[in-house]
């Protein structure tokens, strides 16, 4: 028979129950950002996307100036040739620079790279032949290293509650760089003829068109280059290290990197290479070569006549075009994508982004006919023009704003993928230059590909799909083929393996 003394002790157990569930959502919070090695990061986060897309604006009139393409038809495929250099060098270095990183440190490995491009950049701005813009573009490749070292630096300082919140911060970083980049070329190219006023009697600027915009990006690379130097700390903690950081440099508002840095070697590459982070790179190399694919053509579909197909756009219009997404981006980034992530996951979030891009690839090219009517209606009395030009805009601007939706999404989901399954934090530098090689080689090929099926679309009257919505409507098909292996990715992507306990037999636990 049970006596009231052998219940109470239960009982008073389930009634300490609530109080323990309380105990534990009170301890996981996020820890406050270290901002004094984040602000650093991003400043030199900030110099290679935008001396990579400052080009972007004015590269269909630099290669026509240039005077290599034949027709006008043919200039996309010389703006392809130019991309392709660069991911070219980027592709067959990017590695070396992650594996580096692991070695000596995040931080000569990102000073040398922002050196590289602040000196590239000016190089470019100086270019007065083909064959001399394409050789700065692949030196400009073999220095565009940075994004991977700077994803393994992020991770090292994160932790389990701010890590999505500070990662997102790179890509957001990288998006801001990619449309103030746009708008710096797109503004202050040829600025003797669009500034009269102030650069009109400088010789300089008359030789040098496309010099002044590269001057701002190397400038900007300058500041990130300062603020490495003389701001950021060396994240890679090695194992002699380990004590000493966590009893002299831990503070409340600074993850506690010792405690989880453990005097391990590197996986080897077999190892490393397991069938999901396989399956996780293919899918990533193939949304990149579906984004890279629109993006790249992008520009020079803005600027082909639009009885080609395209949008009759000059430089600066092109420029405000990719510029003024910036507002989107910062609250996509900073606000929704953490709470998106903390609610439902990485993985959620990379399907999202990539169902959103779909429809954005589909209407994209239908613009063209807005944009001839309105070149048909150019020099005569029309009331309806300037309505059809505000509409043109408005759905430019809707469906940019779906791009980058997509971007933000897609992107930031895949960095945290690869992160999270990295086993050990000594492993981070080669898990994120692998999924920046596996990008890298699809740029390599995808600008040519993209560029000659442009050129050869325009060329020829063929009928929908395979006039000048041919590329964009293969880019919608792969991003659909994309989202359906998406959905063999398991959750487990969702969580940062390197810190995650694992099971480890001991020599005394065997012994026994």
């Amino acid at each position: 028979m049970t006596s009231p003394s052998d219940v109470a002790p239960d009982s008073a157990l389930s009634q300490q129950d609530p109080p323990v569930e309380q105990e534990e959502l009170v301890i996981v919070k996020e820890t406050p950002l270290p901002w004094k090695q984040i602000a650093p990061l991003v400043a030199m986060r900030l110099a290679e996307p935008i001396n990579f897309t400052l080009i972007l604006p004015f590269l269909y009139k630099m290669i026509e100036d240039f005077g290599v393409a034949d027709s006008p038809k043919d200039i996309s495929y010389y703006a392809s040739m130019m991309f392709m250099s660069f991911s070219f060098s980027q592709a067959i270095t990017v590695m070396y620079w992650g594996r580096l990183s692991d070695r000596i440190g995040r931080r000569p490995v990102l000073i040398a790279g922002l050196i590289g491009t602040l000196s590239v950049s000016i190089l470019f701005g100086v270019c007065k032949s083909f064959l001399m813009a394409l050789l700065v573009r692949m030196a400009a490749g073999v220095f565009a290293g940075n994004a991977a070292v700077m994803k393994s630096a992020m991770a090292e300082i994160a932790d389990d509650t701010n890590r999505s919140r500070m990662m997102a911060l790179l890509p957001l970083t990288g998006n801001l760089g990619f449309m103030l980049g746009s708008g710096v070329g797109g503004v202050f190219s040829n600025p003797a003829t669009q500034f009269p006023d102030l650069f009109g009697g400088s010789k300089l600027f008359i030789y040098f068109p496309y010099l002044l915009p590269c001057l701002i990006g190397s400038t900007v690379a300058a500041f990130g280059l300062v603020a490495g130097l003389f701001n950021f700390k060396e994240t890679l903690i090695k194992p002699t290290q380990s004590v000493q950081a966590e009893s002299a440099n831990s503070t409340e508002g600074t993850p506690l990197l010792a405690q989880t840095v453990a005097p391990v070697k590197q996986s080897s590459m077999k190892s490393l290479l397991t069938p999901l982070v396989r399956r996780v790179m293919i899918t990533n190399a193939l949304m990149c070569f579906a984004f890279t694919m629109c993006e790249q053509l992008y520009p020079i579909f803005a600027a082909t006549d639009p009885r080609d197909g395209g949008l009759g756009l000059d430089p600066r219009s092109i420029g405000l075009s990719l510029g003024l997404e910036s507002i989107v981006v910062v609250y996509i980034q900073l606000v929704a994508y953490p709470r998106l992530e903390r609610k439902y996951g990485v993985l959620y979030c990379y399907r999202r982004g990539l169902s959103t891009c779909i429809p954005y690839l589909v209407c994209m090219p239908f613009l063209s006919i807005i944009a001839a009517h309105l070149q048909t209606q150019a020099g005569m009395s029309s009331s309806s023009m300037p309505v059809e030009k505000i509409a043109m805009w408005v759905i430019l601007m809707s469906l940019m704003t779906m791009r980058i939706i997509s971007n933000v999404l897609a992107f930031t989901s895949i960095n945290l993928m690869i992160t999270n399954m990295a086993p050990t934090r000594a492993d981070l530098g080669f898990m994120n230059g692998t999924q920046q090689l596996a990008m890298s080689v699809t740029r390599v090929f995808t600008p040519l590909i993209s560029g000659s099926l442009w050129s050869w679309s325009i060329k020829h009257s063929l009928p929908f799909p395979f006039n000048s919505h041919l590329v964009w409507m293969l880019s919608a098909v792969l991003m659909a083929t994309v989202l359906k292996l998406s959905y063999g990715i398991p959750e487990s992507v969702n969580k940062f393996a390197a810190d995650q306990p694992k099971p480890i037999a001991s020599s005394e636990e065997s012994d026994e």
